[in-house]
Protein backbone atom coordinates (compact mmCIF):
# COMPACT_ATOMS: atom_id res chain seq x y z
CA UNK A 1 0.00 0.00 0.00
CA UNK A 2 1.40 3.59 -1.23
CA UNK A 3 2.01 6.10 2.06
CA UNK A 4 -0.19 9.07 2.26
CA UNK A 5 -0.30 11.67 -0.39
CA UNK A 6 3.13 13.51 0.04
CA UNK A 7 5.01 16.36 -1.95
CA UNK A 8 8.20 15.41 -3.00
CA UNK A 9 10.21 18.18 -4.50
CA UNK A 10 12.71 18.39 -7.46
CA UNK A 11 15.75 20.42 -6.67
CA UNK A 12 13.71 23.58 -8.17
CA UNK A 13 11.23 23.30 -5.50
CA UNK A 14 8.66 24.13 -8.68
CA UNK A 15 5.96 23.02 -9.34
CA UNK A 16 4.71 21.25 -6.32
CA UNK A 17 2.70 18.50 -6.78
CA UNK A 18 0.69 15.53 -4.73
CA UNK A 19 1.71 12.11 -4.96
CA UNK A 20 2.16 8.90 -3.29
CA UNK A 21 5.80 7.64 -2.22
CA UNK A 22 6.54 3.81 -1.66
CA UNK A 23 10.01 2.43 -1.05
CA UNK A 24 11.89 0.02 -2.73
CA UNK A 25 14.71 -1.96 -1.08
CA UNK A 26 14.98 -5.57 -2.67
CA UNK A 27 15.83 -5.15 -6.08
CA UNK A 28 14.93 -9.32 -6.74
CA UNK A 29 11.76 -8.32 -5.40
CA UNK A 30 8.79 -7.03 -7.95
CA UNK A 31 7.45 -3.79 -8.03
CA UNK A 32 5.83 -2.09 -5.41
CA UNK A 33 2.33 -0.95 -7.99
CA UNK A 34 -0.36 0.30 -6.91
CA UNK A 35 -3.89 -0.33 -7.96
CA UNK A 36 -4.58 1.69 -10.26
CA UNK A 37 -2.22 4.87 -11.66
CA UNK A 38 1.15 4.92 -12.70
CA UNK A 39 4.70 5.11 -10.97
CA UNK A 40 7.87 6.75 -11.68
CA UNK A 41 11.31 5.77 -10.28
CA UNK A 42 12.49 8.61 -7.54
CA UNK A 43 16.19 8.98 -6.19
CA UNK A 44 17.50 11.71 -4.61
CA UNK A 45 15.17 14.47 -6.75
CA UNK A 46 17.93 16.46 -7.76
CA UNK A 47 16.22 17.03 -11.57
CA UNK A 48 15.32 20.69 -11.47
CA UNK A 49 11.70 20.40 -12.66
CA UNK A 50 8.71 17.85 -13.12
CA UNK A 51 10.74 14.98 -14.62
CA UNK A 52 11.33 14.04 -11.42
CA UNK A 53 7.73 14.14 -10.60
CA UNK A 54 4.30 12.44 -11.15
CA UNK A 55 1.23 14.27 -9.56
CA UNK A 56 -1.53 12.51 -8.77
CA UNK A 57 0.38 9.28 -9.44
CA UNK A 58 3.01 7.29 -6.86
CA UNK A 59 6.77 7.68 -6.57
CA UNK A 60 9.47 4.53 -6.49
CA UNK A 61 11.77 6.10 -3.78
CA UNK A 62 14.98 3.80 -4.77
CA UNK A 63 17.54 4.97 -2.13
CA UNK A 64 16.72 1.92 -0.65
CA UNK A 65 18.52 -0.15 -3.27
CA UNK A 66 21.87 0.84 -1.91
CA UNK A 67 24.20 -2.27 -2.25
CA UNK A 68 27.52 -2.61 -4.46
CA UNK A 69 27.15 -5.80 -5.88
CA UNK A 70 31.33 -5.75 -7.35
CA UNK A 71 34.78 -3.85 -7.55
CA UNK A 72 37.20 -4.74 -9.60
CA UNK A 73 40.48 -2.55 -8.39
CA UNK A 74 42.46 -3.74 -11.35
CA UNK A 75 39.81 -2.88 -14.14
CA UNK A 76 37.47 0.03 -12.74
CA UNK A 77 34.42 -2.13 -13.51
CA UNK A 78 32.04 -1.46 -10.79
CA UNK A 79 28.51 -2.75 -9.90
CA UNK A 80 25.48 -1.21 -7.65
CA UNK A 81 22.60 -1.11 -7.51
CA UNK A 82 20.71 1.98 -8.94
CA UNK A 83 19.96 3.65 -5.43
CA UNK A 84 23.57 3.91 -4.91
CA UNK A 85 24.79 7.65 -5.08
CA UNK A 86 27.94 8.81 -7.20
CA UNK A 87 29.28 10.28 -3.33
CA UNK A 88 28.81 6.74 -2.52
CA UNK A 89 30.94 5.78 -5.61
CA UNK A 90 33.65 8.03 -5.61
CA UNK A 91 33.97 7.11 -1.59
CA UNK A 92 34.84 3.55 -2.28
CA UNK A 93 36.43 3.69 -6.05
CA UNK A 94 38.71 7.24 -5.31
CA UNK A 95 41.09 5.63 -2.42
CA UNK A 96 41.73 2.66 -4.94
CA UNK A 97 43.07 5.58 -8.58
CA UNK A 98 39.31 5.20 -9.72
CA UNK A 99 37.04 8.14 -10.46
CA UNK A 100 33.84 8.65 -12.15
CA UNK A 101 34.10 9.14 -16.06
CA UNK A 102 31.24 11.55 -16.24
CA UNK A 103 30.44 13.84 -13.30
CA UNK A 104 27.41 16.51 -13.26
CA UNK A 105 27.69 19.28 -10.99
CA UNK A 106 26.67 17.69 -8.46
CA UNK A 107 27.36 14.47 -6.74
CA UNK A 108 24.02 13.54 -4.35
CA UNK A 109 22.47 11.78 -7.58
CA UNK A 110 21.86 7.92 -8.14
CA UNK A 111 23.29 5.91 -10.17
CA UNK A 112 20.13 5.61 -11.26
CA UNK A 113 19.27 9.04 -11.74
CA UNK A 114 22.49 9.67 -13.58
CA UNK A 115 21.52 7.13 -16.17
CA UNK A 116 17.78 8.10 -16.32
CA UNK A 117 19.04 11.74 -17.32
CA UNK A 118 22.46 10.47 -19.18
CA UNK A 119 24.23 13.13 -17.19
CA UNK A 120 27.13 15.02 -18.71
CA UNK A 121 29.91 16.92 -17.36
CA UNK A 122 33.34 19.30 -18.07
CA UNK A 123 34.97 16.55 -19.54
CA UNK A 124 32.11 16.22 -22.52
CA UNK A 125 34.27 17.08 -25.24
CA UNK A 126 36.42 14.04 -24.96
CA UNK A 127 34.77 11.23 -22.93
CA UNK A 128 30.90 11.87 -24.48
CA UNK A 129 27.97 11.56 -21.18
CA UNK A 130 27.15 9.37 -18.44
CA UNK A 131 25.69 6.37 -20.51
CA UNK A 132 29.07 6.34 -22.94
CA UNK A 133 30.51 4.54 -20.13
CA UNK A 134 27.70 2.16 -18.73
CA UNK A 135 28.33 -1.24 -19.66
CA UNK A 136 25.07 -2.90 -18.67
CA UNK A 137 22.46 -2.72 -16.65
CA UNK A 138 18.97 -4.79 -15.38
CA UNK A 139 15.58 -3.05 -16.29
CA UNK A 140 12.67 -4.22 -14.69
CA UNK A 141 9.37 -3.82 -16.48
CA UNK A 142 5.96 -3.22 -14.67
CA UNK A 143 4.45 -6.37 -16.23
CA UNK A 144 7.43 -8.31 -13.87
CA UNK A 145 9.80 -8.54 -17.09
CA UNK A 146 13.74 -8.22 -15.93
CA UNK A 147 15.44 -7.50 -19.28
CA UNK A 148 19.59 -7.37 -19.20
CA UNK A 149 20.54 -4.93 -21.26
CA UNK A 150 23.46 -3.33 -22.40
CA UNK A 151 24.93 -2.31 -25.89
CA UNK A 152 25.15 -5.97 -26.96
CA UNK A 153 21.59 -7.26 -25.37
CA UNK A 154 18.40 -5.82 -25.57
CA UNK A 155 20.42 -2.72 -27.22
CA UNK A 156 16.98 -0.87 -28.18
CA UNK A 157 15.63 -1.01 -24.48
CA UNK A 158 19.72 0.13 -23.71
CA UNK A 159 19.49 3.01 -25.80
CA UNK A 160 15.61 4.07 -24.79
CA UNK A 161 16.78 3.61 -20.73
CA UNK A 162 19.72 5.88 -21.13
CA UNK A 163 18.34 9.61 -20.89
CA UNK A 164 15.05 7.47 -20.53
CA UNK A 165 13.97 9.85 -17.62
CA UNK A 166 12.41 6.64 -15.93
CA UNK A 167 10.02 5.91 -18.38
CA UNK A 168 10.82 2.60 -19.70
CA UNK A 169 11.07 0.77 -16.02
CA UNK A 170 12.97 0.70 -13.35
CA UNK A 171 16.90 0.05 -13.59
CA UNK A 172 17.92 -2.12 -10.72
CA UNK A 173 21.19 -2.28 -11.00
CA UNK A 174 24.25 -1.14 -13.17
CA UNK A 175 27.59 -2.05 -14.12
CA UNK A 176 29.79 1.25 -14.93
CA UNK A 177 33.34 1.70 -16.56
CA UNK A 178 35.40 3.72 -14.12
CA UNK A 179 38.04 6.06 -14.63
CA UNK A 180 41.76 5.51 -14.28
CA UNK A 181 43.06 8.81 -11.90
CA UNK A 182 46.53 9.51 -10.24
CA UNK A 183 45.22 11.27 -7.57
CA UNK A 184 42.16 13.69 -6.21
CA UNK A 185 43.80 16.57 -7.59
CA UNK A 186 43.54 18.86 -10.72
CA UNK A 187 46.03 21.50 -11.93
CA UNK A 188 45.15 24.53 -14.18
CA UNK A 189 44.02 28.22 -15.01
CA UNK A 190 41.36 30.38 -13.63
CA UNK A 191 41.38 33.07 -17.36
CA UNK A 192 39.16 36.22 -17.39
CA UNK A 193 38.11 36.51 -20.87
CA UNK A 194 36.14 39.68 -22.10
CA UNK A 195 33.64 38.35 -24.27
CA UNK A 196 32.13 35.29 -26.47
CA UNK A 197 35.30 35.63 -29.44
CA UNK A 198 37.69 34.98 -26.66
CA UNK A 199 35.97 32.55 -24.89
CA UNK A 200 35.18 29.92 -28.23
CA UNK A 201 39.17 30.86 -28.85
CA UNK A 202 40.08 29.46 -25.51
CA UNK A 203 37.64 26.33 -25.88
CA UNK A 204 39.38 25.20 -29.30
CA UNK A 205 42.70 26.11 -27.67
CA UNK A 206 41.95 23.98 -24.51
CA UNK A 207 40.13 21.18 -25.72
CA UNK A 208 43.30 19.46 -26.88
CA UNK A 209 45.27 20.28 -23.51
CA UNK A 210 42.57 19.74 -20.94
CA UNK A 211 40.29 17.53 -20.05
CA UNK A 212 38.04 19.23 -18.34
CA UNK A 213 36.87 23.04 -19.56
CA UNK A 214 33.76 25.01 -18.19
CA UNK A 215 32.97 28.62 -17.78
CA UNK A 216 31.09 30.81 -15.83
CA UNK A 217 29.56 34.29 -17.60
CA UNK A 218 28.40 37.51 -16.36
CA UNK A 219 24.72 37.22 -17.26
CA UNK A 220 24.00 40.92 -16.64
CA UNK A 221 27.10 41.87 -19.13
CA UNK A 222 26.12 44.26 -22.35
CA UNK A 223 27.43 46.05 -25.22
CA UNK A 224 31.42 46.13 -24.50
CA UNK A 225 31.18 43.30 -21.60
CA UNK A 226 28.42 40.79 -23.23
CA UNK A 227 29.68 37.18 -22.99
CA UNK A 228 32.67 38.44 -20.41
CA UNK A 229 33.23 35.75 -17.99
CA UNK A 230 36.42 33.79 -16.66
CA UNK A 231 37.33 30.15 -18.24
CA UNK A 232 38.18 26.93 -16.06
CA UNK A 233 40.30 24.55 -17.80
CA UNK A 234 42.25 21.53 -15.35
CA UNK A 235 43.94 18.13 -15.87
CA UNK A 236 44.10 15.26 -13.09
CA UNK A 237 47.67 15.80 -11.38
CA UNK A 238 49.95 13.00 -11.14
CA UNK A 239 50.72 11.33 -8.31
CA UNK A 240 54.23 13.02 -7.38
CA UNK A 241 52.17 16.42 -8.20
CA UNK A 242 49.77 15.59 -5.62
CA UNK A 243 52.51 14.42 -3.04
CA UNK A 244 51.75 16.03 0.07
CA UNK A 245 48.49 17.30 -0.69
CA UNK A 246 45.43 16.88 1.63
CA UNK A 247 41.51 17.68 0.45
CA UNK A 248 40.03 20.20 2.20
CA UNK A 249 37.59 19.83 4.46
CA UNK A 250 34.96 22.10 3.93
CA UNK A 251 33.56 23.92 6.50
CA UNK A 252 29.29 22.81 6.66
CA UNK A 253 27.57 25.87 5.32
CA UNK A 254 23.84 25.81 4.79
CA UNK A 255 21.27 28.02 4.16
CA UNK A 256 19.29 27.27 7.17
CA UNK A 257 15.48 28.59 6.51
CA UNK A 258 13.38 30.22 3.41
CA UNK A 259 13.80 34.06 2.74
CA UNK A 260 10.33 35.24 2.42
CA UNK A 261 11.58 36.39 -0.98
CA UNK A 262 14.45 35.65 -3.61
CA UNK A 263 17.58 36.78 -2.23
CA UNK A 264 18.70 36.67 -6.18
CA UNK A 265 17.55 39.87 -8.20
CA UNK A 266 18.53 42.59 -10.13
CA UNK A 267 20.55 44.14 -7.29
CA UNK A 268 22.60 41.21 -5.94
CA UNK A 269 22.85 40.14 -9.59
CA UNK A 270 24.72 43.03 -10.53
CA UNK A 271 26.96 43.43 -7.66
CA UNK A 272 27.73 39.91 -6.96
CA UNK A 273 28.37 39.36 -11.16
CA UNK A 274 30.86 42.90 -11.36
CA UNK A 275 32.52 41.66 -7.78
CA UNK A 276 33.01 37.87 -8.92
CA UNK A 277 34.48 38.78 -12.78
CA UNK A 278 36.93 41.34 -10.87
CA UNK A 279 38.02 38.80 -8.05
CA UNK A 280 40.74 37.91 -10.39
CA UNK A 281 44.04 40.55 -10.72
CA UNK A 282 46.00 38.83 -13.62
CA UNK A 283 44.29 37.50 -16.48
CA UNK A 284 45.45 34.19 -16.29
CA UNK A 285 45.77 32.86 -12.56
CA UNK A 286 47.44 29.00 -12.21
CA UNK A 287 44.98 26.93 -9.71
CA UNK A 288 45.14 23.63 -7.87
CA UNK A 289 41.59 21.92 -6.83
CA UNK A 290 40.70 18.67 -5.13
CA UNK A 291 38.11 16.85 -6.68
CA UNK A 292 35.24 18.54 -4.48
CA UNK A 293 36.37 21.82 -5.23
CA UNK A 294 36.48 21.80 -8.89
CA UNK A 295 33.25 19.12 -9.52
CA UNK A 296 31.29 19.96 -7.06
CA UNK A 297 31.62 23.68 -5.32
CA UNK A 298 27.55 23.49 -4.97
CA UNK A 299 27.59 20.43 -2.85
CA UNK A 300 29.65 22.53 -0.24
CA UNK A 301 26.27 24.49 0.62
CA UNK A 302 23.51 22.30 1.93
CA UNK A 303 20.00 23.63 0.97
CA UNK A 304 21.37 26.52 -1.92
CA UNK A 305 18.27 26.02 -3.83
CA UNK A 306 16.37 28.01 -0.64
CA UNK A 307 18.13 31.47 -1.62
CA UNK A 308 15.53 31.67 -4.69
CA UNK A 309 12.44 31.80 -1.85
CA UNK A 310 9.37 30.34 -1.84
CA UNK A 311 8.23 30.55 -5.05
CA UNK A 312 11.32 28.24 -6.45
CA UNK A 313 13.47 28.77 -9.21
CA UNK A 314 13.48 27.15 -13.11
CA UNK A 315 16.91 26.75 -14.34
CA UNK A 316 17.15 26.80 -17.99
CA UNK A 317 19.70 24.78 -20.21
CA UNK A 318 19.70 24.47 -23.71
CA UNK A 319 22.17 23.47 -26.38
CA UNK A 320 22.56 25.15 -29.70
CA UNK A 321 24.27 23.25 -32.76
CA UNK A 322 28.02 24.01 -34.06
CA UNK A 323 26.91 26.20 -37.09
CA UNK A 324 25.50 29.26 -35.56
CA UNK A 325 26.62 28.60 -31.81
CA UNK A 326 28.49 31.81 -31.66
CA UNK A 327 25.74 34.11 -32.97
CA UNK A 328 23.02 32.25 -30.82
CA UNK A 329 24.61 32.39 -27.54
CA UNK A 330 25.44 35.95 -28.25
CA UNK A 331 21.35 36.44 -29.02
CA UNK A 332 20.82 34.37 -25.80
CA UNK A 333 22.87 36.47 -23.80
CA UNK A 334 21.63 39.68 -25.11
CA UNK A 335 18.14 38.82 -24.63
CA UNK A 336 19.13 37.74 -21.02
CA UNK A 337 20.86 41.12 -19.84
CA UNK A 338 18.27 43.30 -21.23
CA UNK A 339 15.68 41.54 -18.77
CA UNK A 340 17.88 42.52 -15.62
CA UNK A 341 17.26 38.54 -14.87
CA UNK A 342 19.22 35.39 -14.25
CA UNK A 343 21.50 34.10 -11.70
CA UNK A 344 24.58 34.03 -10.08
CA UNK A 345 26.39 30.93 -11.99
CA UNK A 346 25.73 30.68 -15.58
CA UNK A 347 27.59 27.73 -17.20
CA UNK A 348 29.00 28.27 -20.97
CA UNK A 349 30.45 25.58 -22.57
CA UNK A 350 31.23 23.55 -25.90
CA UNK A 351 29.93 19.97 -26.21
CA UNK A 352 32.53 17.58 -28.15
CA UNK A 353 31.34 15.20 -30.79
CA UNK A 354 31.09 12.09 -29.07
CA UNK A 355 27.17 11.04 -29.74
CA UNK A 356 25.49 10.00 -27.13
CA UNK A 357 23.76 6.77 -26.78
CA UNK A 358 20.54 7.49 -25.58
CA UNK A 359 17.50 8.16 -27.64
CA UNK A 360 16.37 10.93 -25.65
CA UNK A 361 20.14 12.12 -24.50
CA UNK A 362 20.63 15.95 -24.38
CA UNK A 363 23.93 16.51 -25.69
CA UNK A 364 24.58 17.39 -28.98
CA UNK A 365 27.81 19.09 -31.18
CA UNK A 366 27.69 22.75 -30.38
CA UNK A 367 27.56 24.91 -26.95
CA UNK A 368 25.63 24.46 -23.98
CA UNK A 369 23.96 27.71 -21.79
CA UNK A 370 22.78 27.71 -18.15
CA UNK A 371 21.58 29.89 -16.04
CA UNK A 372 18.80 29.95 -12.60
CA UNK A 373 15.78 32.46 -13.23
CA UNK A 374 13.69 33.01 -9.70
CA UNK A 375 10.02 32.63 -10.47
CA UNK A 376 8.63 36.01 -10.28
CA UNK A 377 5.39 35.35 -12.15
CA UNK A 378 4.33 35.61 -15.84
CA UNK A 379 7.63 37.65 -16.87
CA UNK A 380 9.82 34.84 -16.18
CA UNK A 381 7.75 32.09 -18.24
CA UNK A 382 7.63 35.12 -21.19
CA UNK A 383 11.10 35.37 -21.17
CA UNK A 384 12.29 31.77 -21.11
CA UNK A 385 9.58 31.69 -24.31
CA UNK A 386 11.25 33.95 -25.70
CA UNK A 387 14.41 32.22 -25.10
CA UNK A 388 13.28 29.00 -26.58
CA UNK A 389 12.39 30.72 -29.83
CA UNK A 390 15.43 31.57 -30.39
CA UNK A 391 17.30 28.27 -29.31
CA UNK A 392 13.92 26.36 -31.74
CA UNK A 393 15.31 28.75 -34.53
CA UNK A 394 19.10 27.39 -34.39
CA UNK A 395 17.96 23.70 -34.32
CA UNK A 396 18.77 23.23 -30.71
CA UNK A 397 17.27 21.88 -27.96
CA UNK A 398 16.28 22.14 -23.49
CA UNK A 399 17.36 19.65 -21.35
CA UNK A 400 14.39 18.01 -19.99
CA UNK A 401 16.32 17.12 -16.54
CA UNK A 402 16.41 21.21 -15.54
CA UNK A 403 12.69 21.57 -17.33
CA UNK A 404 9.48 22.70 -15.93
CA UNK A 405 7.77 24.16 -18.60
CA UNK A 406 8.73 23.63 -22.03
CA UNK A 407 6.42 23.00 -24.80
CA UNK A 408 5.53 20.05 -26.39
CA UNK A 409 6.48 21.47 -29.62
CA UNK A 410 9.93 22.44 -28.54
CA UNK A 411 10.21 19.05 -27.32
CA UNK A 412 9.59 17.39 -30.45
CA UNK A 413 11.59 19.78 -32.30
CA UNK A 414 14.60 18.95 -30.14
CA UNK A 415 14.22 15.60 -29.66
CA UNK A 416 14.22 13.81 -33.46
CA UNK A 417 13.90 10.16 -32.03
CA UNK A 418 11.11 11.07 -29.74
CA UNK A 419 8.71 8.87 -31.92
CA UNK A 420 11.24 6.03 -31.75
CA UNK A 421 11.15 6.18 -27.90
CA UNK A 422 7.61 5.73 -27.43
CA UNK A 423 7.91 1.94 -28.57
CA UNK A 424 9.67 1.21 -25.40
CA UNK A 425 7.47 3.42 -22.41
CA UNK A 426 6.53 1.08 -19.74
CA UNK A 427 2.44 1.28 -19.88
CA UNK A 428 2.64 1.61 -16.40
CA UNK A 429 5.75 4.61 -15.82
CA UNK A 430 4.52 8.28 -16.42
CA UNK A 431 5.92 11.63 -14.94
CA UNK A 432 4.54 15.08 -14.45
CA UNK A 433 7.19 15.89 -17.38
CA UNK A 434 5.80 13.12 -19.81
CA UNK A 435 2.61 13.99 -19.22
CA UNK A 436 2.94 17.70 -20.26
CA UNK A 437 5.18 17.43 -22.99
CA UNK A 438 4.67 13.43 -24.78
CA UNK A 439 1.09 12.99 -24.57
CA UNK A 440 -1.14 13.47 -27.66
CA UNK A 441 -4.66 15.28 -27.62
Amino acid sequence: MADPVVKPMSWGRYPRLAQHVVCMSDRHAALPLPTEGSVLPYGLGRSYGDSCLNGGGTLIATRGLDRFISFDKESGEIACEAGVSLAEIIEVALPHGWFLPVTPGTKFVTLGGAIANDVHGKNHHREGTFGCHVKSFELLRSDGTRLACSPETNADHFAATIGGLGLTGLVTMATLQLKRVASAFLGGQSIKFGGLDEFFELSAESAASHEYVVSWIDCLGSGETLGRGHFLRANILSAEEAAGRKQRKALPLTVPVMPPVSLVNHLTLKAFNAAYYNRQSPRVAEKIWDVDSFHYPLDAIANWNRIYGPRGFLQYQVVVPTADQRDVSEALLEEIARSGKGSFLVVLKVFGDRPSPGLLSFPMPGTTLALDFPILGDETFKLLDRLDAIVMEAKGRIYPAKDARMSPASFARGYPNLETFRKFVDPRMNSSFARRVMERA
